[in-house]
């Protein structure tokens, strides 16, 4: 099904780049909800193809094959309605920053490097919304590729979020890399996972849910496999795991498989995948587990819903995060809307975007999270805070950028940080500098006094800051600040002028 013309400025897309199969969502927005109109899958097997960090070119071939042709079923859909992720393999990529542009150009969209404990919070977001709004406490757990998350939460709000190194992919190769299928095999393979899971076990314990809910393509088969059986009504009981693994030990290798519910596809991960699952329910002491049709791509289509219409879990992980650094609030956002005051004047000759101003704007709410640490060198204390901290909504780049930003804050700028971002988003970077280092320089006081946001033009290679008359004669030590700031911002090949309206 595809979305009629008319219905395409309300379309929504949602690229989950997973280590075992790409999945693209396409709903259309229907009163601030997304109702789901087509979706397609495709088993790329990424995580297969990756040896020393790196991905061999017949997996390379074959995931940028997928994404062409997933790029025709999305265009017309507005570029800010769609949102692509990559997750475990993407993450373990040593030079991922070529692939990561292939497969941009592929898909026709920017695809985002997203974190372990992002992921969860998205994949949990979408059982969530899946499941409906109930007051039960629920463990997720969803077994990836390569990486397997288990979160906590209640109602739409996860409170507890863990991403682990092990996949039904990773798992497969490690202890079933002939496809043969032997008892030992799946009991050292069950072990491996209980040791990755005993440094969260506890915290997981039934005590702390009501319900288990699983997500991803190896719970659904597991559930599938055991409801066409006839063992159990759909859900995965214990009893069920140890009948599905004496069927899987008889039939001895992966390609001998011919299970009802089991697509052929499935077949050379399921046994590491049942592994990993034995493992969880050893570890966290899980009878029932009931599989779930919501995962990381319908999470993220509602999370790009409350970015359309403003509710940004974004903002709220940013200011919770400098609450616990005990920053000032009302310094940070002061410091923020005056840099965004100047970014809606020159954005436009700057070439910026409003994503580009979200991150300005962050960077300047942010930029003494390091005082937490120490002074001296504060800003260089919190740009590693905010690139290696667990901010939920935001990918790995967005992290990179504000840090590269607030890193740049102070001094003659320090831009080493910017080799590990694409050369246009390092562009990107280097525009925003200038403005976010001026508001700081104006609101270098921290009081509550009034600024008024002065004009600011920007032509090639120039900026120049117009004040009201007598201003800068009545603000000595901005004025200092501003004078050295010329000479800070000559390092980068700009010039600032400063002046008065007559």
């Amino acid at each position: 099904m595809t979305l009629e013309p008319e219905q395409e400025q309300s379309g929504l897309a949602a690229v989950d780049l997973g280590s075992n199969s790409f999945h693209l969502v396409v709903a259309r927005e229907v009163d601030g909800r997304p109702l789901l109109v087509d979706k397609l899958r495709e088993r790329v097997g990424l995580a297969e193809g990756l040896s020393d960090r790196q991905l061999d070119g017949e997996v390379q071939a074959r995931a940028l094959a997928t994404l062409e042709r997933m790029s025709e079923r999305i265009q017309g859909i507005p570029p800010g309605r769609i949102r692509a992720v990559g997750t475990a393999t993407f993450r373990r990529l040593r030079d991922r920053g070529a692939f990561l542009r292939k497969a941009s150009e592929a898909l026709g969209v920017d695809i985002e490097v997203i974190p372990g404990t992002e992921e969860a919070r998205l994949v949990y977001l979408g059982v969530a919304h899946t499941l409906g709004d109930d007051d039960g406490r629920r463990l997720v757990v969803d077994i990836g590729g390569a990486s397997t998350e288990c979160i906590l939460g209640q109602r739409f709000v996860s409170s507890r979020v863990d991403s682990l190194s092990m996949g039904c992919v990773t798992w497969s190769q490690r202890f079933f890399p002939d496809g043969l299928m032997r008892r030992g095999r799946f009991e050292k393979a069950a072990l491996a996972a209980r040791v990755e899971l005993e440094p969260i076990a506890e915290r997981y314990g039934p005590a702390n849910w009501d319900h288990a809910i699983g997500s991803s393509g190896t719970i659904r088969a597991v559930g599938s496999i055991l409801g066409g059986n006839g063992w159990t009504d759909g859900e995965v009981t214990r009893a069920g795991l140890d009948r599905l693994q004496e069927l899987l030990e008889e039939a001895r290798q992966t390609s001998e498989l011919d299970l009802e519910g089991l697509r052929p596809d499935r077949r050379e991960v399921i046994a590491g995948g049942v592994a990993v699952l034995r493992g969880v329910f050893d570890a966290f002491s899980v009878d029932v587990m009931r599989p779930s049709g919501g995962a990381l791509r319908e999470g993220v289509l509602h999370d790009l819903v409350g970015r359309i219409h403003h509710e940004d879990v974004r903002e709220v992980s940013a200011a919770s995060f400098g609450e616990r650094l005990g920053q000032d609030p009302a310094h940070g956002a002061r410091c923020r809307t005056l840099a965004e005051g100047l970014f809606d004047q020159v954005s436009a000759a700057l070439g910026l975007t409003p994503a580009d101003r979200l991150l300005l704007g962050w960077a300047a709410q942010l930029h003494d999270v390091g005082l937490a640490v120490a002074h001296s060198a504060y800003h260089r204390h919190g740009a590693y805070l905010v690139e290696h901290a667990d901010l939920a909504g935001f990918s790995t780049r967005d992290r990179q950028e504000i840090a590269a930003l607030i890193r740049g804050q102070r001094r003659r700028p320090r831009l080493g940080s910017l080799d590990d971002l694409p050369r246009d988003r390092a562009r990107t970077v280097l525009r925003l500098l200038p403005l976010l280092r001026m508001a700081l320089r104006m609101r270098r006081d921290r009081s509550d006094r009034p600024i008024p946001t002065p004009t600011l033009v920007a032509e090639e290679g120039r900026f120049t800051l117009l004040f009201s008359p007598g201003w800068l004669e009545g603000n000595p030590l901005t004025r200092a600040d501003l004078d050295r700031e010329r000479r800070h911002l000559a390092s980068l090949d700009l010039t600032l002028e400063l002046t008065e309206s007559t």
